[in-house]
């Protein structure tokens, strides 16, 4: 199926999500990027449309964040803030069945980089956002509309930068929605619809080792990849126990209960995964991580180097940040140093409230038979940097998806795709959702 036999037939959500997975904003990291500005300009140009007024900010040349809003109809109430990403994660072509930046239209579904994370949402925002203001509606609250750059980097050129220097854009807002959670899986024949409500804390340390230099023929004791070679054989072989936290006790009883299992009979790492594919990506939850990404030493095939250095990935539940880095120092040896290279905190909010009982309920007003759950999120997102302003976030980009689809899996994944009638699913959603809360 072609996009271009099927122009005409495609929503504006979908077209949307294709325009932005044209635009290369591939983010590899310590402000190496291709800028979001083009995006950004893309999105600004059609929040004037609908007769906004959109902020673009940039942090560095190029690195382009938008922010608008949206007035409601009770501004005393505290505003929402309704927030994306522009940056993607970088993608080989080699690897991928289409161009990672086509935006192609295959099988029914919408395939390139950002299909899943998250221009897909950044579409889903604007239409929903659209439908309302066209009918001459006003959503119940003021929405802050935000789409930010560099959340693939932590949100250094991003949401931490316009939180540090741009409070102001979010004055009033009390809660805030954005990616990696309201999609569905299947549970044992039952769909449900998982709904971020915590998030792993981040850090990412670089480990060094440090030694003497000399020829490569030597007979050398004091050798600095050795020495980093043994002390990351170790960290990444360490097995973290389990450590749960609210969220996942709640999950965890839940998905049980589906299962007709007690959850005190059955080890919690066993019923997710029984899950099939959504399993893999919840399984990290249940416990800290800490997984070597990079490693870098030498110059010269004969030449032994002074130093070596890795790059780990941490990931720790919220309230075990620091007794996990002091764990790691413990388990590579006080020689090899330590340097935080980025770090940013973990989340929890309570899975009850009105916003909670409103993403509920729009979400069985197109699906009766839904069944909602909280789920910690491994990785990280933009909540992370608005809830210094005190801003509540939970991650809820609804999408019903067909039961065999390895959607979690698909996250910096090759490959990403997003079926047409998920996009137009998580649209109405969030259309009522902006109608009732």
């Amino acid at each position: 199926m072609s996009t271009e036999s099927t122009e005409h037939e495609l929503s504006e959500t979908v077209r949307i999500a294709r325009d932005l997975i044209r635009i290369d904003t591939s983010n590899r990291g310590g402000g190496d990027a291709e800028p979001e500005r083009p995006a950004a300009d893309y999105v600004a140009a059609y929040l004037n449309e609908l007769g906004l007024e959109p902020t673009i900010i940039e942090s560095a040349p190029g690195r382009a964040s938008v922010v608008a809003r949206v007035a409601g109809r009770d501004p005393e109430l505290p505003a929402l803030v309704l927030h994306g990403h522009l940056d993607v994660v970088p993608a080989d072509p080699a690897n991928w069945t289409v161009d990672p930046f086509a935006g192609e239209i295959r099988d029914g579904m919408l395939w390139g980089r950002g299909a899943v994370d998250m221009k897909d949402m950044d579409a889903m925002i604007l239409t929903a956002i659209a439908e309302l203001l066209r009918a001459g509606e006003k959503p119940k609250r003021d929405v802050v509309l935000a789409f930010f750059a560099d959340e693939e980097n932590g949100g250094v050129y991003g949401a931490h930068h316009l939180v540090e220097h741009h409070p102001e854009l979010f004055a009033g807002a009390g809660t805030a929605i954005s990616e990696v959670g309201g999609y569905s899986i299947d549970i044992g024949g039952t769909r449900a619809y998982l709904v971020q409500t915590g998030e792993k804390a981040l850090d990412w340390i670089r480990l060094r080792a440090r030694g003497t230099a000399a020829h490569g023929s030597r007979v050398w004791q004091d050798n600095a990849v050795t020495r980093l070679a043994e002390a990351i054989a170790a960290l990444g072989r360490h097995e973290w126990p389990l450590a749960l936290c609210d969220t996942t006790r709640e999950l965890i009883s839940e998905i049980a209960a589906i299962f007709g299992e007690d959850p005190l009979e059955v080890a919690p790492e066993e019923l997710v995964l029984r899950l099939g594919k959504g399993g893999g990506f919840i399984q990290a939850s249940l416990r800290n991580t800490s997984n070597p990404t990079v490693l870098t030493a030498g110059y010269k095939h004969n030449v032994i180097p002074d130093t070596a250095e890795a790059l780990v990935d941490v990931r720790s539940l919220p309230v075990e940040q620091a007794d996990v880095l002091a764990k790691i120092q413990e388990i590579v040896g006080a020689d090899i140093e330590i340097e935080t290279v980025h770090s940013d905190i973990g989340l929890e909010v309570p899975f009850e409230g009105e916003l909670v009982d409103a993403m509920k309920a729009s979400l069985r007003l197109h699906d009766p038979e839904a069944r909602v759950l909280p789920y910690l999120l491994s990785g990280g997102t933009d909540n992370k940097a608005l809830s210094r302003l005190g801003i509540v976030g939970y991650g809820f980009a609804p999408l019903r998806l067909p039961a065999d689809l390895d959607f979690p899996g698909m996250f910096h994944g090759v490959d990403e795709r997003v079926p047409l009638d998920a996009l137009d699913f998580g649209h109405r959603v969030l259309v009522d959702l902006l109608r009732s809360y």
